[in-house]
């Protein structure tokens, strides 16, 4: 059979870009060879409905075993007692939590979106905004931070069965012990959302949420550097005394009630080669190597921030702890939507962003939002950072002027040939 060149074509076409390109998009990252051969892999011929000795399928013993060590060792990564390795994205590992623990109507108190919060903590276009009552918590206007002591107020006042803590957009590390004692104050279930810190948890570099969150969802990509995919944990397993349709004297066990939520609740095959990618993305992540890496990127980021704050940038919270930094551009002349393309025409990529009590429209925005984990991938240290921020600084100052881009567009293309993608 012969390839489907327009197609193929196109690949090529994206490689290119990726490859000579600076990506700044925080939520993205750079998989290893390996990882890329599993998802390649005569696994995704495979349907497997149901869990390891347990299918609707015969011919699963192969995919049994791997899905049994992804999820052996991703309890050996996170500490945790539980894990659902299942979920194809972070989106809906939190849809298949708020199916098992939630009626249609319940309340869930999350991290507003505008604010830097995720579309599936409660916003009203997304279906845990629709199916579920929302209330929402906020930063702080004049210091970018949430205010732990305001969250717990709001709590007491809408009184939600659910209370998310984790975020798209906010570059500092969470209280989860604080988050513990307001939803044990108000009998919420506790949802920790760490899509993007993960790795740096995995690392033991931020706060670990398992001994004080009922549940965890994250994605396998952004910094544990997976494939694209979700997943569900435990620090323990537990009963589940929150779901008003669990017969009385007849509660299950929480493992039960997600594992359902999941399938058949939510969602139905499983990608048995991204499972499988997933078990590869883990154990290098348990190789001693990987909390290296994940220094590096807080390094980077933290760099690249203080040298955004001397030229004149409000970075929101006033720096970041993690992995990424949200910029406020409205002293800079130039919109989030404008910055991106002209940055974009520059192989710079990032995505605008809403900013905290932005005055434009999710459309336009006034942010733009920066993530260190691909350039780290690729090896990039302190030493170049300083550069790509004088590169896109450069950008933003003349974003009409197309010389100026096309220079810049110049030495970033010779720049990223110093730093190839599949190098660990």
């Amino acid at each position: 059979m012969k390839k489907d060149q327009e197609i193929f074509n196109l690949i090529k076409k994206e490689d290119k870009r990726q490859r000579y390109g600076i990506e700044l998009i925080a939520s993205e990252n750079f998989v290893s060879s390996d990882v890329m051969s599993a998802m390649g892999s005569c696994l995704t011929n495979k349907y497997a409905e149901g869990y390891p000795r347990k299918r609707y399928y015969g011919g699963c013993e192969v995919v049994d075993e791997i899905e049994e060590i992804a999820i052996n060792r991703a309890k050996k990564l996170f500490g945790v007692e539980y894990v659902n390795v299942q979920p194809h994205s972070g989106s809906q590992a939190n849809a298949a939590v708020m199916l098992a623990c939630l009626n249609a109507g319940d309340k869930i108190l999350g991290f507003n979106l505008s604010h830097g919060g995720h579309l599936t903590h409660g916003s009203p276009v997304n279906f845990s905004g629709k199916l579920y009552e929302n209330a929402f918590y906020n930063v702080e206007e004049n210091t970018g931070l949430v205010d732990y002591n305001k969250i717990e107020d709001i709590a007491i006042k809408e009184k939600p069965q659910m209370i998310i803590c984790g975020a798209s957009a906010y570059s500092q590390d969470w209280n989860y012990e604080y988050f513990r004692k307001i939803a044990d104050k108000v009998g919420a279930i506790l949802l920790a959302d760490i899509s993007h810190p993960s790795g740096l948890i995995a690392a033991k570099l931020l706060n670990d949420p398992a001994p004080y969150c009922d549940i965890i969802t994250t994605t396998t990509h952004k910094t544990l550097r997976g494939p694209r995919g979700g997943m569900i944990m435990m620090g323990k397993d537990f009963e589940n005394p929150w779901n008003s349709k669990s017969p009385k004297g007849n509660i299950k066990k929480m493992s039960t009630i997600l594992n359902s939520g999941v399938f058949p609740g939510s969602q139905g095959g499983p990608l048995e080669h991204i499972i499988a990618a997933k078990a590869v993305a883990f154990r290098e992540a348990l190789n001693p190597k990987f909390k290296e890496y994940a220094k590096q990127i807080m390094k980077n980021a933290k760099i690249m921030s203080n040298c955004f704050m001397e030229k004149g940038y409000k970075i929101i919270s006033g720096g970041t702890e993690n992995h990424c930094m949200l910029i406020d551009l409205r002293n800079k002349g130039i919109t989030g939507k404008e910055a991106e393309k002209s940055l974009g025409n520059a192989d710079i990529t990032v995505n605008k962003n809403m900013v905290p009590f932005d005055t434009t429209s999710p459309f336009i925005t006034s942010g733009m939002r920066l993530g260190t984990p691909a350039i780290t991938t690729r090896g990039i240290t302190e030493k170049e950072i300083p550069k790509m921020v004088n590169l896109i600084d450069k950008v933003i100052s003349n974003h009409e002027n197309k010389d100026v881009i096309m220079d810049v567009k110049y030495h970033v293309n010779n720049l990223m040939k110093e730093f190839p993608i599949y190098s660990y």
